[in-house]
């Protein structure tokens, strides 16, 4: 059941408890949620979600200006705008935000 429950977790790192325990008894295990949350915590294993208060700026950060706001669009790519304000990463960490123009 272990060994089924790690190949989910590595095809789907976001699926909980509940999908955790769909997921076997679609693999024929009589299985309940409480056992499954003991399993996946006994392995180590927390579904992958955004965490709160992701949108919070951080005090220390710049705030850049917005680079087009009086410019004149007048051509078929004469500008192009990136705006990242939040990447998901292993360690935790975002991004400043990034504004790209041509």
């Amino acid at each position: 059941m272990m060994v089924a429950l790690d190949e989910k977790y590595t095809a789907a790192p976001f699926y909980g408890v509940r999908r955790m325990t769909e997921h076997l008894r679609d693999l024929d295990f009589a299985v309940g949620r409480d056992h499954v949350r003991t399993l996946l915590r006994r392995m180590g294993l927390t579904a992958i979600w955004t965490k709160p208060n992701t949108s919070k700026p951080h005090p220390d950060h710049a705030v850049y200006p917005y680079l087009l706001r009086d410019v004149e669009i007048e051509r078929v790519n004469q500008v192009w705008s990136t705006d990242i304000t939040y990447i998901r990463l292993a360690q935790g960490l975002t991004f400043p935000r990034l504004l790209d123009h041509c």
